[in-house]
């Protein structure tokens, strides 16, 4: 069975990120361009028209901005599916609270777009049990900026979160990551069930939690699976105590 191309639409205020872009699309069989849009407002008319499964979006356009475009999207029956690809990573954290697919930095690699694009080839091939089981209250990703790119983070895949000033630090197996954003809105975001807060600075799954321990000097210890230790805070000792089931 030949698979159904995704009709896409580039909106860039930039003409030459715009043919660039063209040219990267052509390289892709599962892609079919069918229109450019320079400003937000243009896009949002083209939208009705073209009936784009895709949309490659810009964030700093004049006018309507890419992230206004994404939020406008969302009234949207069916909605496209959106991929921000922008020179900026400050908005990485606010782009995802709009549900884009992917968060791409300029240059883009032709590599990394081909990603992003199965990705969206992915989510729109999956049957609607299995895309309704990901939603939900918590959120199960976070896309943080690495190296020359914005990557994906699982929440499944992350042991533990250190705050570094107006930083977290979320660390996955033997890496890390650095994410803007206070612990007390990571928290609010994180699933409770299981993730749990044992310092001021600290969050900690609770899959990785081996046990606890009193030291000498009167603390509470968190002991991990990778063989450190944690000190609990005594604000967030009932957590620890829930957790033992005391």
């Amino acid at each position: 069975m030949t698979e159904t191309r995704l009709r896409t639409l580039i909106v860039d205020d930039e003409p030459l990120a715009i043919e660039r872009l063209q040219i990267m699309c052509a390289q892709i069989p599962s892609l079919n361009l069918v229109g450019t849009a320079t400003d937000g407002a243009a896009a949002l008319r083209m939208v009705p028209a073209l009936k784009p499964d895709l949309l490659l979006l810009d964030i700093a356009m004049p006018g309507l901005d890419g992230m206004e475009v994404a939020r406008a999207l969302e009234k949207n029956d069916p909605r496209p599916a959106v991929i921000f690809v922008t020179a900026f990573d400050q908005f990485a954290v606010a782009a995802f609270d709009v549900s884009v697919v992917d968060y791409l930095l300029k240059p883009v690699a032709q590599e990394r777009l081909e990603r992003a694009v199965s990705r969206v080839r992915t989510s729109a091939d999956a049957p609607p049990a299995a895309a309704e089981a990901g939603s939900g209250h918590w959120a199960s990703e976070f896309w943080v900026p690495h190296r020359a790119e914005i990557i994906r983070i699982a929440a499944a895949e992350i042991d533990l979160i250190e705050a570094e000033r107006d930083y977290m630090r979320l660390h996955v197996g033997p890496r890390s990551y650095l994410l803007h954003q206070t612990i007390t809105e990571l928290e609010r975001r994180l699933d409770p069930a299981e993730f749990v807060r044992l310092h001021r600075s600290t969050i900690a799954r609770r899959g990785h939690i081996t046990g606890f321990r009193h030291d000498a000097g009167g603390a509470w210890l968190a002991q991990l699976r990778d063989g450190r230790e944690l000190r609990i805070g005594r604000t967030y000792l009932a957590n620890a105590r829930a957790i033992a089931g005391r």
